[in-house]
């Protein structure tokens, strides 16, 4: 019977064995980790990281523009790169925005300084008074000048002792840093206000003729059927009201379909069963954010352009379908189409009709390209549009929205 008992000895032994193995493998990988990490982390490479953390810091208060709040928050990290013992922000009229660090009984020089900066293009040194701890103290106002605007305004430090060439240079450095983050921030709002032209152009191209069947079609509705006049009423309101108003230049795609079925609601009463409309909205895109006013000149080319030269009438196809990180739109007409050469051309909205007569022709795509440009403004050259049609084969116009874009919302 005892013959017959495990052996416990051997397997405790094999155990042993094996959690020392195990812990060896895990000392082994360690000192390989810690070696590679020191390796990877050199005083060098932790100093490069620092610098660049920093003036990623810097650079965020500073593309919103020059002002009080920018040049109080990129202080403290302008102040580090350029290793100063106090830094100042001036504008262009000599207002201290900012002062960071000590010294502060220079900040009223520093005005003096950064004027003179400012008006001569070129940095200035001033002596700083003071005895004691505050002697051999030396003021810069280095110039921030802006390329092809002139300058913004002045970078002003305080350094002890003598000024080296190096630290001047790295005055200088940091100013054309901060100049390049203002000169992206006035980028900023050169786009934000050629975007706010470019909605307020659609605007403009907004059919007149569109306004007035519209209101003939409410017109003939006054006495025939008071009530489905009073509806197109409310409709045309509503719908001028959206359009033209003062708001930002993105928009929800929900918003914006709701617009566009005011703008068929009231083309329907004119064209009756001759216009057919079908939508195909996937619930879950309804939130994504789009240009204001990106669709409706689409609906309308497929309206005007599609279907009013057809004798037979025809129908009109929205879609909105989730293509996983995208949103996918299109507007379908089963109308006359075109010749695709003609938008080979690139001059979408110069593409011109021949259906009515000599003198009447009008342009076939008003709009597209204001919505191509901006687009590719919000999102990148990925997210034009796209046109497919022939002669009689209808026309389709696509595009693609990103659901999430940083730093873009309605």
């Amino acid at each position: 019977m005892a013959a017959a008992e495990p052996d416990s000895g051997g397997a405790v032994t094999t155990a042993v064995v094996a959690v020392g193995t195990a812990c060896v493998l895990i000392v082994g990988a360690l000192l390989v980790w810690s070696r590679t990490r020191r390796v990877v982390t050199t005083p060098a490479e932790r100093a490069v990281y620092s610098a660049l953390h920093t003036a990623s810091l810097a650079a965020r208060p500073l593309r919103q523009g020059l002002n009080d709040r920018s040049a109080q928050e990129a202080a403290p990290h302008l102040r580090i790169l350029t290793g100063a013992d106090a830094l100042g922000v001036a504008d262009a009229d000599g207002t201290l925005l900012a002062w960071d660090g000590p010294h502060s009984d220079l900040a009223e020089p520093f005005a003096d300084a950064a004027r003179r900066a400012v008006a001569t293009e070129r940095p200035v040194l001033v002596s700083g008074p003071g005895r004691g701890e505050h002697a051999g103290r030396t003021l810069i106002a280095q110039p921030l000048l802006i390329e092809n605007a002139g300058v913004a305004g002045a970078l002003g430090v305080v350094t002890t002792g003598k000024p080296e060439p190096g630290r001047l240079g790295a005055v200088a450095e940091v100013a054309r840093y901060a100049c390049g983050q203002l000169e992206l921030a006035e980028l900023d709002a050169s786009r934000a206000r050629l975007d706010r032209a470019e909605v307020r152009a659609l605007r403009a191209q907004i059919s007149p003729h569109f306004i007035y069947n519209a209101l003939n079609t409410v017109a003939s509705f006054v006495r025939t059927d008071p009530d489905r006049a009073r509806e197109l009423i409310l409709e045309f309101a509503d719908f001028t009201r959206y359009s033209f108003r003062a708001a930002g230049e993105f928009t929800v795609l929900s918003d914006e379909l709701r617009n566009i079925e005011r703008y068929l609601a009231l083309e329907r009463a004119r064209f009756g069963d001759a216009l057919q409309v079908r939508l195909q909205i996937a619930p879950e895109v309804l939130g994504v954010v789009l240009p204001f006013l990106a669709l409706q000149p689409l609906v309308e080319n497929a309206v005007r352009h599609g279907l009013a030269g057809a004798t037979r009438g025809g129908t009109v196809t929205i879609v909105a379908a989730d293509a996983g990180t995208d949103c996918v739109i299109s507007v379908e007409d089963d109308g006359i189409g075109m010749d695709p050469d003609l938008l080979r051309s690139g001059a979408l909205d110069a593409i011109e009709t021949g259906t009515g007569p000599a003198g009447s022709r009008e342009s076939a795509h008003v709009g597209l390209a204001n919505v191509d440009d901006r687009l590719r403004a919000a999102f990148g050259n990925d997210y034009g549009l796209i046109v497919e049609t022939a002669p009689g084969a209808g026309t389709k116009v696509s595009l693609r929205v990103p659901k999430f874009r940083a730093g873009i919302q309605a």
